[in-house]
């Protein structure tokens, strides 16, 4: 692969690199490359943390003691290698709340039941995995296990990407985070143009539900993914002028009959001709420039047949030990978020250039579920969120973060504020 093609910026806070290219993006020449990013945070949620605090009579919950928790949610390990001849191998090894590929929680949607969840066939997130052939700057070829860069998060979640200590709320909470899955991708460069079109695995509607929607239908329980269904991604960045860039980006695949085993039927096979198709368009930017940073995004999905869907979905749930979800989803879900943040280091002479210090702002709102109508509303999940804080950055490979945030909910429902502090990094070691 060309220095070229590879070059770029040392940090992303100066630009932001697509995250299946943030693997490779240290090989300028070099044969093996080792990175990774990870975070640490701490958090206290001044609101209760009681399994039915969304349930009919939430006004109960409102004086529930706060609670705290540690957490370590992502620590990654990249290896890069350039093979010679424009052919490299990128992988990305995740390891998510200290490593286990399984949990077990108190599922709020699932009538309070304690469920046991494989989240993935293995103790760690394999991310990324591809092998990958250029033959000139605006044509690539990438095969594996790839990003899935449908939205501002899942195009750009390294750490330093956003200023809030966890990921962005709205799209981690509609959309696979980070989606990852198994297909074949081209991309390139074109002046001021980088594009990207995917096929890969179908979702899997089973694994939808009404907090999240789509979040859980890229994973699998099992030790292989089954692919009955199949999906198209395609993501187009524009950068307008240095540290200026817009995206669109967008997915469409079925989602049923994309289970094992493919047993999706009854007398008549009444739901062989049922699709579930799954349809997202995005669109986002960001701004780098004048001692600013801003990102924003918007993201709206829809699924079609999702009365049937959830028929299957409420039958299927009670077999012994299913993994589906029985809660019912809805039709369309949304997310929209915008961040803003000034380097007040900028304004002093002694630290202008050589630190960092972020005050930020942020507003979100999403919704996992709005369901046709006349169904049954579930006003929970349609969420205002706040956030302000500072990022520090010492250096620019590190950020320490604090953040007081809160969600918004409906009446009856209480909001939930919370303090988050974390400390951040991302770089290359190797």
């Amino acid at each position: 692969m060309s220095t070229a093609l590879l070059a770029c910026v040392s940090t992303n806070i100066a630009a932001q690199e697509v995250a299946g290219d943030s693997v490779m993006q240290h090989v300028t020449g070099k044969r093996l490359s080792i990175g990774g990013y990870g975070e640490v945070a701490m958090s206290r949620m001044f609101y209760s943390d009681h399994v039915n605090r969304y349930g009919t009579n939430p006004e109960s919950y409102k004086n529930d003691p706060s609670h705290g928790r540690f957490d370590i949610p992502h620590a990654v390990i990249y290896i890069g290698y350039d093979f010679g001849r424009g052919w490299t191998m990128g992988t990305e090894v995740e390891f998510e709340h200290t490593g286990t590929g399984s949990t077990i929680e108190n599922e709020a949607d699932e009538a309070a039941e304690w469920e046991f969840e494989q989240e993935k066939g293995g103790e760690v997130e394999l991310e990324q995995f591809w092998i990958q052939k250029s033959f000139a700057r605006w044509a690539n070829v990438r095969a594996g296990h790839i990003v899935v860069p449908v939205g501002l998060n899942n195009a750009y979640h390294e750490p330093l990407n956003y200023f809030t200590v966890y990921r962005p709320e709205g799209e981690n909470t509609i959309l696979p985070s980070t989606w990852h899955d198994t297909g074949i991708s081209f991309w390139g460069n074109a002046g001021k143009f980088r594009y990207e079109v995917q096929a890969v695995a179908g979702l899997n509607a089973m694994l939808f539900n009404r907090d999240r929607w789509i979040h859980s239908g890229a994973g699998s329980p099992f030790e292989f993914k089954p692919a009955n269904k199949y999906g198209f991604a395609a993501r187009g960045d524009y950068y307008v002028v240095p540290g200026v860039r817009v995206g669109i980006s967008g997915y469409v695949g079925n989602s049923v009959h994309n289970t094992y085993p493919n047993d999706i039927e009854g007398d008549g096979k009444p739901y062989d001709k049922v699709k579930g198709t799954v349809t997202i368009g995005s669109v986002d930017f960001t701004i780098n420039r004048w001692n600013w940073i801003v990102r924003g995004q918007a993201d709206y999905g829809n699924i079609t047949d999702v009365d049937k869907i959830n028929t299957i979905k409420d039958a299927k749930a009670h077999a012994s030990n299913s993994p589906v979800k029985s809660a019912a989803i809805g039709k369309n879900a949304v997310s929209i978020g915008v961040e803003a943040g000034y380097d007040i280091f900028s304004q002093i002479e002694k630290l202008s250039g050589k630190q960092k210090l972020y005050i930020f702002g942020r507003y979100e709102y999403y919704d996992s579920y709005i369901p046709e109508k006349n169904k049954d509303q579930y006003d929970y999940t349609n969420v205002n969120r706040i956030a302000f804080g500072v990022n520090y950055h010492p250096i620019p490979q590190i950020a320490i973060k604090a953040d007081y945030s809160n969600r918004l909910l409906k009446t009856p429902y209480n909001n939930e504020p919370s303090i988050n502090i974390g400390i951040a990094y991302e770089g290359w070691f190797l």
